[in-house]
């Protein structure tokens, strides 16, 4: 039996909203980023769940205690899972840092998993805490089922490794939507199978609030 892992995207936030690069910024989720997780959590309630474990900044901590609270767990926090500091590019929308930092952006986007923006970290030095940190927690709950709340740039970078994929490319083939479900299921701490991937279906094109009939579960 493998040891299955859902990978989850924090909900939306403010920033979101306004393409501005949050990084290691600790921003709240905004209503709608709210809306979008208690789906999730209609979604995941009769899953049966061993751990969860998220990022510790705030948007990912709220996730997680909306989705843990209906299997009676506590989120523990893991330092490992943190989105990639953007440096002196934290806060600031896309078009401004193509504009204010034309060349730096330029190396960037060639390479974003060696480059980093000044002051900020490279995919490679955000991949290098974040892999021990899921091997650590597949070790640990081996033949369980664990729930991980990271971010955008941190769960492309991961998936992207474990499946093999050119990482220089993470960011231009692989999508992370906010609130979005991934699930990976490992044979051992380094045998990874893709079973979903950002998977919204439980929020996208509604407006209203969850109902259990609609939402479905994932058991295991």
């Amino acid at each position: 039996m493998p040891t299955r892992i859902y990978l989850v995207r924090h909900g939306a936030t403010d920033l979101t909203a306004e393409d501005r690069f949050a990084g290691s910024s600790d921003v709240p989720l905004s209503e709608e980023g709210r809306r979008q997780v208690a789906c999730l959590a209609e979604r995941l309630k009769r899953a049966t769940l061993d751990a969860v474990y998220a990022s510790p900044l705030q948007r990912t901590m709220e996730t997680a205690r909306t989705l843990a609270l209906p299997h009676g767990l506590k989120p523990i926090a893991e330092p490992g899972l943190r989105e990639i500091d953007y440096g002196h590019w934290e806060g600031l929308r896309r078009s401004e840092i193509e504009s204010m930092f034309q060349a730096e952006y330029a190396l960037w986007q060639e390479d974003p998993f060696a480059i980093a923006p000044l002051g900020g970290e490279s995919g490679a030095n955000v991949l290098n805490r974040a892999l021990p940190t899921m091997r650590t927690i597949v070790e640990r709950h081996a033949q369980r089922t664990v729930l991980l709340v990271s971010h955008k740039g941190t769960n492309r970078l991961l998936i992207s490794s474990l499946l093999g994929f050119d990482m220089r490319a993470y960011r231009d083939r692989l999508e992370q939507s906010p609130a979005a479900l991934s699930i990976l299921d490992f044979t051992s701490a380094v045998r990874a199978r893709l079973h979903l991937f950002n998977d919204v279906s439980h929020y996208e094109q509604t407006e209203r609030p969850c109902e259990p009939a609609e939402a479905g579960c994932l058991s295991r």
